[in-house]
C-alpha cells in the first residue's frame, strides 16, 4: 500500500458515473489531509464481492449542520497576534478560507470573560473587594478588545459567514457565593443582574462588529474545580433561564440562541430537566455536550425526548504531545461520526492554538496539557491531530449541509452529508492497523475503494 494513496480503487462496472474526490490522512504514511490522485469513479453494478458496504441513502435526512471548528481562547488569539501579519494572514486563510487546500472552519466558540486558557482570570465587571455594581455601569469587554476581538475581525474578513458561540466560565466574583473565580454559585439576588450582563456582552460584541450566534448558559456547570468556573445545578439553571435570562434576551430583542448544559454526555438528565420545564424550554434552542465522561450515544435520548430542540457538540481536548493515530481514530469515531450521527449541529475541538510550552493557562486549575489544533512558535506552524480531525469535515460539510443516512458499520465508522452545493460527502475511518477494502453505494451505483490502516478518508462526489 502506497503511503499517500488508498488501496487500488476500481469501479464495479464499465460506465463512469462522475469523479469521486478522496482526501486522505494516513498516520502510517505521509498523507496529511491531501487530495489523492486515485481516479475514483462510481460504476453501475451492485455486486460488492462480499466487501463491507456503506450505503448512502439520501431519502433519509436528519439535522442541518451549522459547522465545524474550534474554541478561540484568549491564549489562542495571543499566539496568533504574536505572528507577523503576513504569516498570520496566511494561516487564517488556510484555516478559514475555502479555496485550494484551506480547510474551511465555519464555527468558533469563544469564552465570555476568561477561560482557563487565558493568561489571567478576568470578567467584564471586575471590582475591588467588597464593591458591587448591580447597574453594570463599569461593564467593559476588557482584555478581549486587545486579543480575541481583533483576531475575530481578521477571521470575519476571510469568512464573513462564520458563526460564533459564547460560553461563560464564571460571572464576576462579586455575584458569587464564595467571592472567588473558582467554584461557588450565582447568588440568587444577582440572577437578574447576571442576565443583563450576558445581554450587555452580546450587545457590546455587536457594537464591535461581531454577531454572537449563540451562548451557552455556563461552561461545565458541574465542574467547579476549574479556574474560572461556577457550580450551577440543573434546577438553578432552569430557574435562571425561565425567570431572568430568557426574558432579558426577549426584552432586548436579541436573536442570539440560548443553549443549556454544555457539559459531559454522562448526565443527559441535566438538559432533560431543563427541557422538561415548559417555561424554561420556551427560551432554549437546545443542549450542548462535551465527552470527557459518558457515551456519545446518550445524546440521542435527549433528541428523542425533545426532537424540536437542537444538539451541539462544543468541546473536546487533546492532550499534549498528541498521537495522530490514536487521536485521529478516537476523535473521528466519537466526534465527527458519533456526534453527527447523534444529532449535533456543530462539532468543536478545544482549542485553536497552543505554544510549545502549552501556555498561557490560569493557575489553580487551568489546563496545562491542552494541545491546540496548531502549535505556534513565532511564525512556525505545527499542525496537530485536531487540525486534521476537523479538516476532514469542515472543508466539504459546509453550513447548511444535511446529514443523510449511511450504513452504520463498526468496521468502518462513517457519516454522510449532502452539501448545499448538492455534492455528497462521506467521512470514513479504517480503525484497524492493516489496509482494508470496502464499497460505497450511492443512487444505485457502486464504488470499490479502500483505506490504509488507521487512515481517514473524506469522499466527495
Amino acid at each position: 500500500l502506497a503511503a499517500t494513496m488508498a488501496l487500488p480503487n476500481q469501479t464495479l462496472g464499465a460506465e463512469p458515473a462522475g469523479a469521486v474526490d478522496l482526501w486522505l490522512t494516513d498516520p502510517g504514511g505521509t498523507a496529511r489531509f491531501e487530495k489523492q490522485r486515485a481516479g475514483l469513479q462510481f460504476g453501475p453494478r451492485t455486486d460488492q464481492a462480499g466487501l463491507p458496504l456503506i450505503d448512502v441513502d439520501e431519502s433519509r435526512t436528519y439535522q442541518t449542520m451549522d459547522g465545524f471548528g474550534y474554541t478561540l481562547t484568549g491564549g489562542s488569539a495571543g499566539h496568533l497576534l504574536a505572528m507577523s501579519r503576513p504569516a498570520r494572514r496566511a494561516l487564517l486563510q488556510e484555516l478559514f478560507g475555502t479555496e485550494g487546500t484551506a480547510i474551511g472552519v465555519s464555527y468558533l466558540r469563544v469564552s465570555i470573560g476568561a477561560s482557563d486558557l487565558s493568561a489571567r482570570v478576568f470578567s467584564y465587571n471586575d471590582l475591588p473587594p467588597g464593591e458591587t455594581d448591580p447597574r453594570l455601569a463599569r461593564f467593559s469587554l476588557g482584555p478581549d478588545l486587545t486579543d480575541v476581538i481583533p483576531v475575530l475581525r481578521e477571521i470575519l474578513a476571510i469568512q464573513p459567514a462564520l458563526k460564533i458561540m459564547g460560553s461563560p466560565w464564571s460571572p464576576p466574583v462579586w455575584m458569587k457565593t464564595n467571592g472567588d473565580s473558582r467554584g461557588g454559585q450565582l447568588k440568587p439576588e444577582y440572577f437578574g443582574v447576571y442576565a443583563r450582563y450576558l445581554v450587555k456582552y452580546v450587545e457590546a460584541m455587536k457594537a464591535e462588529g461581531i454577531t454572537v450566534d449563540a451562548i451557552t448558559v455556563q461552561n461545565e456547570p458541574l465542574h467547579p474545580g476549574n479556574n474560572p468556573s461556577l457550580f450551577m445545578p440543573a434546577p438553578e439553571q432552569a430557574e435562571f433561564i425561565k425567570t431572568h435570562l430568557g426574558p432579558a434576551f426577549r426584552a432586548a430583542k436579541l436573536r442570539t440562541r440560548i443553549i443549556c448544559y454544555d457539559h459531559n454526555a454522562d448526565r443527559p438528565d441535566y438538559p432533560l430537566a431543563i427541557l422538561n420545564d415548559p417555561a424554561a424550554k420556551a427560551f432554549v434552542d437546545g443542549s450542548a455536550f462535551h465527552l470527557y465522561a459518558g457515551r456519545i450515544e446518550a445524546l440521542a435520548a435527549v433528541h428523542n425526548a425533545h426532537p424540536d430542540r437542537n444538539l451541539y457538540f462544543t468541546e473536546q481536548w487533546i492532550g499534549a504531545p498528541g498521537d495522530l493515530r490514536g487521536d485521529l481514530a478516537w476523535h473521528i469515531t466519537h466526534l465527527i461520526v458519533g456526534a453527527s450521527r447523534n444529532w449535533c449541529r456543530t462539532v468543536l475541538e478545544w482549542n485553536l492554538s497552543s505554544n510549545p510550552k502549552l501556555q498561557p493557562h490560569t493557575d489553580r486549575g487551568g489546563c496545562d496539557r491542552c494541545l491546540g489544533a496548531v502549535t505556534l512558535d513565532g511564525n512556525r506552524v505545527t499542525r496537530n491531530p485536531a487540525y486534521f480531525v476537523i479538516a476532514h469535515a469542515s472543508k466539504f460539510v459546509r453550513p447548511g449541509s444535511v446529514r443523510v443516512a449511511s450504513t452504520g458499520l463498526t468496521s468502518f465508522p462513517n457519516v454522510a452529508f449532502r452539501a448545499p452545493s448538492g455534492r455528497r460527502v462521506l467521512v470514513v475511518l479504517n480503525p484497524e492497523r492493516e489496509p482494508r477494502e470496502f464499497a460505497i453505494r450511492s443512487q444505485g451505483r457502486v464504488l470499490k475503494t479502500g483505506l490504509p490502516g488507521g487512515a481517514v478518508g473524506t469522499y466527495v462526489w
